[in-house]
């Protein structure tokens, strides 16, 4: 036995070993609980990885989601944000201008108090605020200049690209706090729309409420000259429901008239924690950055006299009247808490906001039994394919069949510890995909056998017929599987869900097929033929 298949033998037992330990916990170890926090490792846990092949959706049971990001939202709630510290520079440059509004139309409207500042003013929105652009600057008879601005197309499209990233990101962070295992968050490729799938999770409605919740937290001014009742309201001004309690304690919704604009927004929160005020009532204290609290300060010192609406998701939980500057960058929001609902709003807006409300599209919940019934019938049809293909290369090929047939078993073996090393979910189609390997598997040992039969037909001694054989027909079998693999990528790239578990699952067997039919069938060949010296069985 010569040194280099020594080395070939070592290297292809030290793979199969490795493989081996990382399929064991699949089968050997009970799957983590979901919301359950891992216990300590013992016994056989501790020795083996924990990787193992995760069940998709389809296998295990759980829930899926299809959420559409309101975009336009953040378009304007970013808008507003650079109104309002446009107005603060403005005015730290000795530029007097009027609140910015969002009229229906679009846009940011304000109007400047005289035309002698107006090219400092434009030259203050190239300087600090490029991601504007004037829409239109009109003046008016009474010396004022009105301004609408807009935001450029770059501004538009990195805005919406990180308000979709900043979603994935934070209902990502919510899952890991709620503790649900394996959970497939993607981007779809149109649209602004998010896939969720929660393998193990039965409680649809405990996961919208995880996820969907958008914690858009916003602080507004109050407008005390707008009765909120009218039927009109001026521009800029909106109505929405203030929730209070009565004196039976009973929660009543009353309508309350705060500016449209936002002067802060939620994504400045450092940190939010539960807390408790002096008649033992559940709240939420919460804390800005440096930038939240610089900005705070200068909200509360320019509106002092003012109410500020704390609005959540559309609600105004509380509006405290500023009676002074607040300096530091702390806050409460107080309304009809329990200590539990208290907790998970915390826990909520240290996960991050949604950058924009979000809106359920599609809500489906795959029952375990269901998931079970997919295993099985995926499990069978493996099996029966995989015994017709045993019983067909073992009559056709003798005992060379046999060899092509045990490579079947190691690629099995292989795929598996690929999946699991890699953190692949394993899905319906990923098992049709392995199925689907197989065929692939055997193609390429027939592709080697008949290479074989013609070398020893042409009268080249078995060794020979055997080393040109898998040589020559490695040209065929490498060029097949790479633009078949080519094509998985392709469909991984641009598919979603149970597709790229196709993908995974082909691309991972594909390579494990030419490992074992190009590599380790050939070894089997060199061992029998330098022991026998015998014409192989084919």
């Amino acid at each position: 036995m010569n040194k280099s298949l020594i080395w070939r033998i070592i290297l292809t037992a030290g793979i199969l070993l490795v493989a081996t330990i990382f399929v064991l916990p699949t089968f050997l170890l009970p799957p983590p609980t979901p919301g359950m926090k891992e216990s300590p490792k013992s016994g056989l846990a501790a020795i083996l990885p924990s990787a193992r092949v995760n069940l998709g959706l389809d296998l295990m049971g759980g829930i899926h989601l299809t959420l559409e990001v309101e975009a336009q939202k953040a378009l304007d709630t970013s808008l507003a944000q650079m109104g309002q510290d446009l107005m603060g520079d403005a005015s730290s440059k000795g530029i007097l201008m009027t609140k910015p509004i969002m009229p229906p139309e679009g846009g940011l409207e304000f109007n400047l108090a005289s035309t002698d500042k107006d090219a400092q003013l434009k030259s203050t929105l190239s300087e600090l605020y490029s991601q504007l652009e004037i829409l239109s600057a009109t003046p008016g008879s009474d010396g004022r200049v009105r301004y609408r601005l807009g935001l450029t197309s770059a501004a538009r499209d990195r805005i919406l690209g990180l308000t979709i990233d900043q979603a994935l990101t934070t209902i990502r962070n919510r899952i890991d706090q709620f503790g649900v295992a394996e959970p497939d968050v993607r981007k779809e490729q149109s649209g602004n729309r998010i896939t969720i799938q929660l393998p193990g999770m039965s409680d649809p409605q405990r996961a919208v409420e995880i996820i969907g919740k958008t914690a858009h937290l916003e602080f507004r001014i109050v407008r005390s000259d707008v009765n909120p009742a009218s039927r009109t309201v001026p521009r800029g001004v909106q109505i929405l429901p203030l929730e209070t309690k009565d004196a039976y304690g009973n929660i009543v919704s009353e309508p309350i008239a705060v500016d449209d604009a936002t002067v802060l927004t939620g994504d400045r929160i450092n940190n939010a924690a539960p807390a408790f005020d002096n008649s033992g009532s559940a709240m939420v204290s919460l804390s800005f950055d440096r930038r939240g609290a610089d900005i705070f300060s200068r909200i509360t010192e320019q509106n002092v006299g003012k109410r500020l609406a704390i609005v959540l998701d559309g609600k105004v939980h509380s509006a405290p009247r500023i009676n002074e500057k607040i300096p530091g960058g702390k806050a409460t929001i107080t309304g009809n808490f329990t200590p539990a609902a208290a907790n998970d709003l915390a826990v909520v807006l240290r996960a991050g906001a949604l950058p924009a409300p979000v809106l359920v599209l599609e809500q489906r919940t795959v029952g375990p039994s269901l998931g079970q019934e997919s295993i099985h019938m995926g499990i069978t049809a493996a099996l029966v394919g995989g015994i017709a293909i045993i019983v067909f290369m073992t009559l056709y090929y003798s005992l060379s069949g046999i060899i092509a047939s045990l490579m079947l078993f190691l690629d099995i073996l292989l795929i598996l510890s690929g999946m699991a090393i890699f953190g692949a979910t394993l899905t319906m189609p990923g098992i049709a995909g392995i199925v689907l390997t197989l065929g692939m598997a055997v193609d390429a040992n027939v592709l080697i056998f008949e290479r074989i039969r013609e070398e020893l037909g042409r009268g080249l001694t078995p060794a020979a017929a055997i080393e040109a054989g898998f040589s020559r027909a490695m040209l065929a079998i490498t060029d097949s599987n790479l633009t078949t693999i080519l094509a998985a990528v392709i469909l991984y790239q641009f598919g979603t869900g149970p597709v790229r578990g196709f993908a995974v699952t082909l691309t991972i067997g594909i390579l494990a097929s030419m490992f074992t039919a190009i590599f380790v069938s050939h070894i089997i060949f060199d061992i029998w033929i330098g022991k026998s010296g015998r014409r192989p069985s084919i």
